[in-house]
């Protein structure tokens, strides 16, 4: 079942979404890319920082989303494509590749690594970062609901992200003959407002239910998710602290013989 993305919507706590990307970027080596591609780039707001690190280069942001891509668009130095990261295709070997919080939503995506792999240049860097806390209340409080009626018969075959360990990422990517390095991290995202775990995840891993079920049902199933959420994340009187385990790997190809 196909679902739509609201750039506003996601852009909602972007400082916070933005550290995983300036962690795992961190971590490339890059000197002088020619070709940086950011697949599954999302609103490219991030991808604009790769564009600022790498003046020279020719940076692509790459998604599936036409509205993505329409705000992908406006962001300086950053060229904006439409395309499915399971099957786009480069223009030639790419020196810089990251894919952020994209492949949590492909199913069986340690089967797509080694062609991500392949795409790059003798020498080049592949990044990758994906969630780590779909066994989090922010999920399994959300699945539950879904499996209950009346909102379970409108919510078969739904888009349902997973992902895997360091380790997992590590050893696939290594088969694919990369040299690789693999870390996880969990974040202590304090956030504020009203209601800021439902705002989060109705942004993201929420929102292919949410957009699955009729009007009626759909606030019905908000209401009763947004209850759970705030008895799971209460508010301390300093700000909602919402723990987020994230997955990393960075790994680089070997360079051509002398």
């Amino acid at each position: 079942m196909s679902h739509t993305w609201d750039p506003a919507q996601y852009l909602r706590y972007a400082d916070e979404r933005a550290r995983p990307f300036l962690d795992l970027t961190a971590r490339i080596g890059a000197e002088r890319p020619g070709l940086v591609v950011d697949l599954g780039a999302g609103p490219a707001t991030q991808t604009r920082l790769l564009a600022e690190r790498w003046p020279g280069a020719e940076v692509l942001a790459v998604d599936s989303s036409p509205a993505m891509v329409e705000r992908a668009r406006t962001q300086e130095g950053v060229t904006a494509v439409l395309g499915d990261l399971r099957t786009w295709e480069p223009p030639r070997p790419i020196d810089v590749l990251v894919t952020n919080a994209a492949l949590q939503w492909v199913r069986g995506h340690l089967e797509l690594l080694p062609r991500l792999a392949a795409m790059l240049a003798p020498g080049g860097w592949f990044a990758m970062q994906v969630p780590g806390n779909f066994e989090e209340p922010s999920h399994t409080l959300r699945r539950d609901l879904a499996a209950e009626a009346p909102f379970a018969e409108h919510l078969h075959g739904i888009a349902s992200p997973a992902s895997h360990d360091a380790g997992t990422y590590l050893h696939a990517l290594q088969e694919a003959g990369l040299e690789v390095d693999a870390w996880e991290t969990t974040y202590l995202h304090v956030l504020h407002g009203p209601d800021p775990v439902f705002e989060w995840v109705s942004g993201t891993g929420a929102r292919p239910t949410l957009e699955a079920l009729p009007a009626a049902l759909r606030e019905q199933f908000a209401d009763q998710f947004t209850a759970r959420l705030r008895e799971a994340y209460p508010d301390t009187g300093q700000g909602v602290v919402l723990p987020f385990r994230r997955v990393f790997a960075v790994g680089r190809r070997p360079a051509a013989e002398r």
